[in-house]
């Protein structure tokens, strides 16, 4: 009676017009690379157990036994071997489907060395999705063991292999699960759909332990912004016909709307389905209600503080244990029963219709119809119920370079950065690289630090580009230092302000053209950016800059009487005793005032000054003085008339 009652309710759910079941199956890319003849891109549906690489890729070669095709036994039984040798490439097990669970082929794929299995479909059918089997043989102690990804392939793809395999061809294979998720920003979005329930078996424990292990990095990234996580319940209402039986009055509340399988699957003892539909609701509120207070990671303390102080084995599966853990907790345990309302009322759970509302699938993501189920970017989450697993699965939501910190830890992924730096540019001198790590690979990107941002294509190159680029590695240019002195190519340029300019621009104007050419000169030699040896070297200013004999080159210390010794970067000049070398004009002045150049020449440089500022000034009086003078009149006049204007322009009434 009790079988053909639960099952009675199934159909009704799967059946009935507001409620018909649409399960999706989730599905990633296959492709074959070779041999030509089957080359190309195939669906396969992801098994629900077993560890799919969320974010990455697996190449291998497909094989097909020649002995135990089921994988329905042990293949150490047909001495048969699946691992690969260093340097080869992994081994994607090729199995037929039927006569055996879906679990137990991948159990014996992988104890074999099998990096993956794929099982053919024995007919011509829509993909399922493979899931671990139910009721006596959910005890199975190797169901939490598998690791290997698994995959439901057609039938038709599954006979193209086996030719190509049975011809002597090799069959190259890349399965794909970078798109098996959305990652459409920094963020992910995913939700839980759980049970209260404790006494369902290994499936009930699994998720117990799962909540239990799953806890302390889901609150880390929901406290930190990364994760929005909303927990939820399935529940089941009660056929009309069937609302006042003695079974709909014990599995069900608010009159048959919202109910639950028995907990032990016997109505003659233990909990009922009502309790567990209470507990569930309860669950629920606490969510709301820590959600409301900015806290809604307190549903992992919660759920997690209940199953070990209020498990159904010791009868403290009720309200009143409930309690003491939601006081624990500090939230308000008021506005929780407040929110759970009457259960024993003809009327709507609002909390509890909206969670069945929830069960309908939209869009790409399905209805969810199997406990517990994840759904991570409005995608339903296939493999095993693990830390590890689930939390590789929620990074993939992530956009690329977006990942948090424990996306990239070495349980998730593998730092591609530490091998040969990527391929990407790196300085060891400053310890900077172009390498960032992230979850689906690694990218060459110039880095920014401290402020400074490096620019180039992250392969070959990058260069620093600020003002302080010069304090990484000398901005990539030659320095060198030498008794005591340090010379440096490193320059880096900053526009002259507009003040700046103008005053020079008067200056030059009284100063003549002499002093025009020199400041064009100083302008343009001021806007260099980049490696250029400093005064008293030359080279390229990257690899080298030597020194230049200024006494050699006769580029200084030409004076008469003058010494010259050349010194690294620079030179030293010495006059005759009682004379002052002025390096600034290459001259010597005698202590008595007296200089040791030709007075004819003195005055060739004052006279050639004087003409200079003289056609400065007449520059400045003929021409700008008379511009600025029209320029002053013809904004007065906009005013008052001028000795030169009429008096007597008339202005039209306004």
């Amino acid at each position: 009676m009790r079988e053909k009652f639960w099952f009675l309710i199934c159909l009704w759910i799967l059946f009935s017009g507001n409620c018909l079941g649409r399960f999706v199956v989730e599905k990633n890319s296959l492709k074959v690379t070779s041999p030509e003849s089957i080359k190309g891109v195939y669906e396969c549906a992801i098994g629900n157990f077993g560890v799919p690489q969320y974010g990455g890729t697996l190449v291998g070669t497909v094989v097909y036994p020649k002995a135990n095709q089921g994988a329905c036994k042990s293949f150490d039984d047909f001495d048969i071997s699946f691992k690969y040798k260093p340097g080869g490439l992994p081994t994607f097990l090729l199995v037929d489907r039927g006569d055996c669970f879906f679990t137990l082929k991948a159990w014996n794929a992988q104890k074999a060395g099998a990096a993956s299995i794929l099982v053919a479909d024995n007919k011509n059918e829509p993909l399922i999705t493979m899931d671990t089997p139910e009721e006596e043989n959910a005890n199975a102690e190797y169901l939490q063991n598998i690791t290997i990804p698994s995959a439901l392939i057609s039938k038709s793809l599954g006979d193209s292999l086996k030719k190509a395999i049975n011809g002597g061809e090799m069959v190259n294979m890349n399965l794909d699960w970078r798109e098996s998720l959305p990652h459409p920003d920094e963020r992910v979005e995913y939700e839980f759909w759980t049970n209260s329930n404790d006494e369902c078996g290994p499936k009930c424990e699994n998720q117990i332990e799962f909540v239990r292990s799953f806890k302390g990095a889901a609150q880390i990234l929901e406290q930190k912004g990364y994760i929005l996580f909303t927990p939820h319940y399935i529940t089941w209402y009660c056929p009309e016909a069937f609302i006042l039986s003695k079974q709909c009055k014990s599995q069900c509340i608010n009159h048959g709307r919202y109910c639950a399988p028995d907990p032990e699957q016997d109505f003659s003892k233990g909990y009922d389905g009502k309790d567990v539909v209470v507990q569930n609701l309860r669950q629920v509120c606490v969510f709301k209600v820590a959600n409301e207070s900015g806290k809604p990671w307190l549903w992992w303390d919660y759920v997690t503080d209940f199953s070990i102080r209020c498990p159904m084995k010791d009868q403290k599966y009720n309200k009143e244990c409930a309690d003491k853990v939601i006081r624990s907790l500090g939230v308000d345990l008021n506005k929780v029963d407040k929110c759970i309302g009457d259960t024993e009322a003809d009327v709507d759970n609002p909390v509890l219709k909206a969670e069945q509302d929830a069960q309908i699938g939209k869009g790409s993501r399905g209805d969810v119809t199997i406990l517990p189920t994840l759904v991570i970017n409005n995608r339903q989450y296939r493999g095993k119920l693990d830390r590890g697993a689930v939390l590789k699965a929620i990074c993939a939501g992530f956009q690329e370079t977006t990942e948090p910190a424990a996306c990239l830890s070495e349980e998730i992924e593998t730092n591609e950065c530490l091998e040969n730096n990527g391929g990407c540019w790196q300085d060891k001198i400053a310890n900077l690289t172009a390498c960032r790590d992230t979850f689906r690979g690694r990218v060459c990107e110039c880095p920014t630090v401290n402020g400074v941002k490096f620019t180039g294509d992250g392969y070959t190159h990058c260069e620093a580009s600020s003002a302080l680029r010069c304090q990484f590695n000398n901005g990539g240019c030659w320095r060198e230092t030498r008794e005591g002195r340090t010379y440096s190519a490193c320059i880096v340029s900053a526009s002259p302000s507009i003040s700046f300019l103008f005053s020079l621009f008067i200056f030059a104007s009284f100063s003549g053209y002499l002093t025009y050419l020199i400041l064009e000169w100083n302008v343009q030699d001021d806007h260099s950016h980049g490696c250029k040896c400093p005064y008293g070297f030359k080279g390229d200013g990257v690899k080298s800059c030597e020194d230049v004999d200024e006494c050699k080159e006769k580029l200084a210390c030409q004076c008469t009487g003058c010494k010259c010794k050349n010194t690294w970067g620079s030179y030293e000049c010495g006059c005759s005793s009682g004379s002052l070398y002025m390096r600034e004009h290459d001259m010597c002045i005698s202590k008595n005032g007296r200089t040791e150049v030709s007075w004819g020449s003195v005055w060739v440089i004052i006279l050639g000054l004087i003409a200079a500022g003289g056609a400065g000034y007449a520059i400045y009086k003929y021409r700008i003085r008379r511009y600025m003078d029209s320029e002053i009149r013809a904004i007065m006049a906009q005013y008052m008339p001028l000795d030169n204007q009429p008096n007597n322009v008339h202005h039209p009434d306004i």
